[in-house]
This record gives structure tokens, C-alpha cells and sequence, in this order.
């Protein structure tokens, strides 16, 4: 490795600055093979300014509710001889309109659920008598089945 490269690597203590994100959650990530890093002579991680990225859009990934699997799927599609460029972000992230609107509409069901009987067939709440009479809303499943999405009759 010559000097240039070496000195364009990252400490794990700088990918934590830079990144926000635990040192042992790094090495959680590194293990699932969703980064990566080389070992320097002492054995210590160092990693390409590029991990920056990866580790924003696992944060991003995460907090839009794809699993860890789902994710290294989705970064598995990435390039792996040059850093993502624009395009090769928009590409991956086409398909995740249809998921961000489902997770907004179920919370936005949350929400709801928040003042309202959500179906969960428990009658505990006053409210829930007169919304869920004869527990209505268990007889179409386990759970809270307003919340899930079923029509309320």
C-alpha cells in the first residue's frame, strides 16, 4: 500500500467521529460483511473514506425499517471497484417509495390507535365496548387488528 492510500484510510475511532456510530456497532456491521476494513501492521481496523457513506444509508435503511439482512442485499448491489456515485444510490433506492408510504400509513394507523380502540379484542378501555362490541375485531385474528390495517365494521 503507498502512502497516499494509507493516509486516505480511516481509523475506527475517526468512522466513529465522522459517523455517529458506536465503535461496536462497527465491528456488528463489519462482521455481517455489510463494511468492510484492511488491518494495518498493529491489527488495528482502517477503513476507506467510502464506509462513510455505507454507514449512512444503513442508519437511513434502518430507521425506514429494512432489516440488517435487507440491507446487505441492497449494498450488495452497489459497485464494488469505485465508490457509489449518485445514480448508483438513486438505483438502489428506487424501490423504497412503496415502503416509506406503508410505514407512514401504519403509523399514521398508530396514531390513530393512539385515542381509539385498536382492535386488539381486549375490552379493557370503556371505548372499546362501543367500538369493538362482542370483541368483533378478535374474531378476525390475533392482535390489534385496526392497527394492522383491517376495515373496521
Amino acid at each position: 500500500m503507498n502512502l497516499k492510500s494509507r493516509d486516505s484510510l480511516l481509523t475506527i475511532g475517526e468512522v466513529t467521529r465522522r459517523s455517529g456510530v458506536a465503535a461496536s456497532a462497527l465491528r456488528f456491521y463489519e462482521d455481517r460483511g455489510l463494511i468492510g476494513s484492511e488491518r494495518a501492521g498493529s491489527g488495528h481496523r482502517r477503513y476507506p473514506r467510502a464506509v462513510l457513506r455505507r454507514i449512512a444509508f444503513i442508519v437511513f435503511a434502518q430507521r425506514i425499517g429494512l432489516t440488517l439482512e435487507e440491507i446487505k442485499l441492497e449494498l450488495d448491489k452497489l459497485p464494488g471497484d469505485h465508490a457509489p456515485n449518485r445514480r448508483d444510490w438513486a438505483r438502489l433506492s428506487a424501490s423504497w417509495t412503496s415502503r416509506i408510504d406503508e410505514r407512514i400509513a401504519e403509523l399514521e394507523r398508530l396514531k390513530r390507535g393512539l385515542t381509539e380502540c385498536i382492535g386488539c379484542g381486549c375490552l379493557s378501555l370503556d371505548r372499546c365496548r362501543l367500538a369493538n362490541p362482542g370483541d368483533r375485531a378478535g374474531a378476525r385474528g390475533p392482535g390489534p387488528r385496526y392497527w394492522l390495517g383491517d376495515p373496521r365494521s
